[in-house]
């Protein structure tokens, strides 16, 4: 599918309208959706918060593409925000029968839907829903493809600054498959936008984007050099089908040449933190003496995705509310 241009996901304030890509955002945009996550969490205990926000607001979850930790996350969050949801089973969904796409949203349109929370396996399937929904309802792209996986990416960014205070002057590290990841794409954006001092990506060369200063980042082949005194370490997943073609060896030599181990963990700073947005495969990206390890906040991201969620759906509703006064 062909995207659209990033602007789309602006209303004429400039505010979100959609939630589709980092790309072509601002510093105030994404630090707006930080500020409102913090709010979510209770100072005293870290628990999230439940709000009364979207009292009356129906939001769809349409996951083409088999998810746990992102569903299961952005479910929550809704609920935390009082809103009514539903999970479309795709499974047993009309698309299964032949429905076109469009037919089947514009069916959930005139269920009253407010929002749409899409996660499918094409590249651009979130935008091109997003141009053909009813002007008053509202899109997040929960993953594309390749392209997007904008809140992931903001969950990662709201977990560093939990720990390091600010992400503008750090050096972050990103090991794995740079080239085809959705996640590190929406990564490398949001660091970007958020001044980090220096991006790195390490892994092998069938595994590197092919123009690597258009996207601001210092490739390394070399694990130990790429780690050297870096703040953030972000291990993503490697996709099964890589280790089935030509573009990796087996998982057994990755590890011992890209795995994130106890003594490759020395190089970075002392105070550095590791993160996976998961699911993780021990023993193939990462050691589980590291994973579970006193410096990994693995387990954090995957609360903080709660308040970010929150904040993002708060902040477009919010900005739609704002738009009628």
């Amino acid at each position: 599918m062909r995207l659209s241009k990033p602007n789309i996901q602006l209303n004429a304030q400039g505010k979100l309208h959609h939630f589709l890509t980092l790309e072509g955002l601002k510093h105030t945009h994404l630090t707006e959706i930080l500020d409102v996550a913090q709010t979510f969490i209770d100072p005293a205990t870290g628990e999230i918060n439940k709000v009364d926000s979207l009292h009356g607001k129906a939001i769809m979850n349409l996951f083409f593409e088999p998810s746990t930790r992102t569903l299961t996350t952005f479910e929550i969050a809704e609920k935390r925000l009082s809103a009514d949801v539903v999970n479309l089973n795709i499974e047993t969904s009309s698309t299964k029968k032949g429905e076109t796409l469009l037919d089947t949203l514009w069916n959930l349109e005139a269920m009253l839907a407010d929002m749409f929370v899409v996660r499918h396996n094409e590249s651009g399937a979130a935008h091109f829903i997003a141009k053909h929904v009813a002007p008053q309802v509202h899109v997040i792209n929960a993953g594309d493809g390749q392209h997007a996986h904008p809140t992931q990416a903001m969950l990662d960014m709201f977990t560093i600054r939990k720990h390091k205070k600010d992400i503008f002057d750090l050096k972050v590290a990103i090991i794995g498959d740079i080239q085809h990841s959705r996640v590190v794409r929406s990564q490398i954006q949001a660091l970007s936008i958020l001044e980090a001092r220096e991006i790195r990506v390490i892994g092998p060369t069938t595994l590197m984007p092919s123009n690597p200063d258009a996207l601001g980042v210092h490739v390394y082949h070399d694990i130990e050099q790429g780690l050297d005194g870096v703040d953030v370490i972000i291990n993503v997943r490697l996709q099964n089908e890589r280790m089935q073609s030509a573009l990796l060896p087996s998982e057994k030599e990755f590890f011992n040449l890209y795995g994130l181990t106890k003594e490759r963990l020395k190089f970075a700073k002392a105070d550095a933190i590791v993160m996976h947005p998961g699911p993780i495969n021990r023993g193939v990206e990462i050691d589980s003496e590291v994973a579970d390890g006193e410096q990994s906040v693995i387990l954090e991201q995957v609360t903080y995705g709660i308040a970010v969620r929150m904040a993002v759906i708060k902040t477009i509703f919010d900005n739609a509310q704002a738009l009628k006064k």
